[in-house]
Formats: C-alpha cells, sequence, structure tokens
C-alpha cells in the first residue's frame, strides 16, 4: 500500500519538479564543455603520430576494457591511453609513451609505456 502521508507527497512532487526542472534547463555547464570539446577533437587532426614517442604527464589511472590499468595523460589536449604502465605509476607522474592506434573517431589514442621521463 502506498502511504499518503504529506510527506510522502511533498517528496514525490520535489522529486517531479526537479525531474521537470533537469529537461527544461538542459546539460550542466560541465556537460555541454565536454560535448565542446569532443567535437572540437572530433574537428582537428590528430597532434600525435602512431609510431611516435611523446612524453607528458599522467592525469589519472584507470581501468581498461581489457581489465588492465591505463595511464591516461594529454598531449596538446589529445587524449592518450597508455597500457603496460607499471606499478607505483601515479597521477603527476611524467611519463614516454608509444602511440599504436588511433579509436574509432581519431579522438584519443592508445599506447604503450616506454619509461619515466
Amino acid at each position: 500500500m502506498i502511504s499518503s502521508s504529506p510527506l510522502v507527497i511533498g517528496v514525490g512532487v520535489a522529486v517531479a519538479l526537479l525531474v521537470l526542472a533537469r529537461r527544461l534547463l538542459g546539460p550542466s555547464a560541465e556537460a555541454r564543455e565536454s560535448k565542446r570539446a569532443h567535437d572540437a577533437a572530433r574537428e582537428r587532426e590528430p597532434p600525435v603520430e602512431i609510431g611516435e614517442t611523446y612524453e607528458f604527464g599522467v592525469t589519472e589511472l584507470t581501468d581498461h576494457h581489457s581489465g588492465d590499468e591505463v595511464a591516461v595523460g594529454k598531449v596538446e589536449g589529445f587524449v592518450v591511453f597508455t597500457e603496460d604502465v607499471p606499478s607505483g605509476l601515479e597521477p603527476g607522474d611524467v611519463i614516454r609513451a608509444k602511440v599504436l592506434s588511433f579509436n574509432e573517431g581519431r579522438t584519443s589514442a592508445d599506447a604503450t609505456f616506454v619509461g619515466r621521463a
């Protein structure tokens, strides 16, 4: 049985208003900026080349779809996912990585760890 207490009704109305406001206001400023950056990346040529080695700072470590941990960094704002990273690597470390391939759409690249800078 669904309660009809004023508190339950009030919570339901508040949730409905939040959902409605979200739909009317659209995405957040952060989401709009992310979309803008993604669209801009799709329109430019990647600043990296397959087979070349680049030096960059690690912005984060994340799990790859393969299950392995990868380092994420940027070269001229272009995202590079680096595999085969050694244990103990942390965000802020500077590494060298060799670019192996681009993702679909060429908005990021996959690379392999070459060494610490």
